[in-house]
């Protein structure tokens, strides 16, 4: 399939969930703005992964108008798209721009105009249209937009025009397309998924006693770029020793020490698509003895967890699976004393277990890291009763348990500062799940055998 097809096909589908609720409107999706990084320097720009995920266009400064009109039984869709227009002295300085000339043929878009016609343009499109699907509450600028188009309209009202009366939010409609992946997007995906895998093994193998976490960032860094990875999908975690007990630390200049632990949470980001593994791996090359208790008790529960993972059963699933066999561990190793908990199942129901896991298991994966798409079936039912999202193929998520030790009197100092995350990106199919990113080494032999051999 051509590739602005791919496009052209996602906005149709929003098209007919427009046409299907209310018969028809328009819908307005900017991209993201550029971010100024301090004087005169602006952060690495990211396109808004909505915009990108309905045009496939990456500059800033752009506006997706689409008009759906019905007819009986039927719809149209009009696609405006609102760009910067060409500019030769700008374009020396930031690079060369489509243009709302060379837009319509290559993205596969009706009409598209210069961004600085937006404001004018758009009233006369919202000019008796009944329903609008914008952003609700996203953000002051935008809300302070959208009643600006509002006025101009309402001040033709002498003139017979009607405006807009209704207001969706058209994110509901894109988050639960986004949340089952085509075939176009799996393909990303993977691919994205063994670049990180050959990241985490570079660090694994150049990883030894006496090298800052920094350095193993940069190590990361590079395999990412060199294997045409745009960026990362999420600041890297690279965290040693203690550090390895805080969720979303940043890799600082901290010393990797003989005898501690190594956790690296990163994945890169490749046309627009996240991957997100965990691997936790001994800084000497060797598990002592602690370490490899609990690591294998986090690696029971993610193969636990992983075999929860499939069409038919709920998001929760996974997650209670190896919740079950994560605190069955706790209570082995003497880290939980059974004579207080009293069983397995009351350590879990009264919640004993969060000092050493405090969170779930899995997450929604793909344009975003954390990415859109509700955890709960969609009903109307309240937010406690509404039962939980059930899996189905083409959905993506992360199996990632861990355990967290910290220094505590009543816990034997041989576990303290241990902190163990495994993480795999996982493509919900008809027979269970695809594991995209298991091209890094996942058992601790393997892991001792990829860092001895390095």
């Amino acid at each position: 399939m051509n590739k602005s097809n791919i496009y052209q096909l996602r906005r149709n589908q929003l098209a007919e969930k427009i046409f299907t609720k209310t018969g028809g409107g328009i819908a307005v999706i900017s991209t993201a703005p550029e971010l100024a990084r301090n004087r005169d320097s602006e952060f690495p720009y990211r396109h808004d992964s909505d915009f990108y995920y309905l045009t496939g266009f990456e500059e800033p400064g752009a506006t997706l108008v689409m008009k759906v009109e019905g007819n009986g039984k039927n719809f149209k869709l009009q696609s405006h798209l609102f760009c910067r227009p060409k500019d030769p002295e700008r374009e020396i300085w930031d690079g060369i721009r489509l243009g709302p000339e060379a837009a319509p043929e290559t993205l596969g878009i009706e009409y598209a105009r210069s961004n600085q016609e937006l404001d004018q343009k758009l009233s006369d499109i919202l000019t008796d249209q009944v329903a609008v699907y914008v952003r609700l509450a996203e953000s002051a600028e935008d809300d302070l937009r959208l009643r600006h188009w509002m006025k101009q309209v309402r001040g033709q009202a002498r003139s017979g025009i009607n405006p807009p009366s209704e207001f969706h939010d058209v994110e509901a409609l894109i988050h639960e397309m986004r949340l089952f992946k085509d075939a176009h997007e799996i393909d990303i995906m993977r691919r994205a998924a063994a670049i990180s895998a050959r990241a985490h093994i570079r660090a694994m193998q150049v990883c030894k006693p006496g090298m800052r976490e920094y350095q193993l960032e940069a190590e990361l860094l590079h395999e990412f770029r060199n294997s045409g990875a745009q960026s990362v999908a999420y600041n890297s975690i690279i965290a040693g020793g203690a550090n390895s007990c805080i969720l979303h630390y940043r890799a600082g200049s901290n010393e990797l020490r003989s005898g501690e632990l190594c956790l690296i949470d990163a994945g890169c980001e490749l046309d627009g698509y996240a991957s997100d593994i965990t691997r936790t791996f001994p800084v000497n090359g060797k598990f002592t003895g602690p370490q490899r208790a609990l690591y294998d008790i986090t690696l029971a529960a993610q193969e636990a967890a992983i075999a929860m993972t499939k069409p038919g059963n709920s998001f929760m699933q996974p997650h209670e699976a190896a919740l079950k066999v994560l605190t069955q561990g706790l209570l082995d190793e003497k880290l939980l004393k059974l004579s207080e908990v009293g069983s397995l199942d009351n350590a879990i129901e009264t919640g004993a277990y969060r000092h050493f896991y405090m969170h779930r298991t899995s997450h929604w994966l793909g344009m975003d890291v954390h990415d859109v798409g509700s955890y709960r079936e969609i009903t109307n039912l309240s937010s406690e009763e509404k039962p939980w999202r059930i899996l189905k193929s083409g959905m993506v998520i992360t199996v990632e348990p861990g355990l967290y030790v910290r220094p505590s009197d009543e816990i034997d100092e041989a576990f303290w500062n241990i902190g163990i995350r495994i993480e795999d990106d996982a493509i919900l199919n008809d027979s269970g799940c695809e594991l995209i990113s298991r091209g890094a080494p996942v058992k601790a032999n393997e892991i001792e055998a990829l860092m001895k051999n390095a």
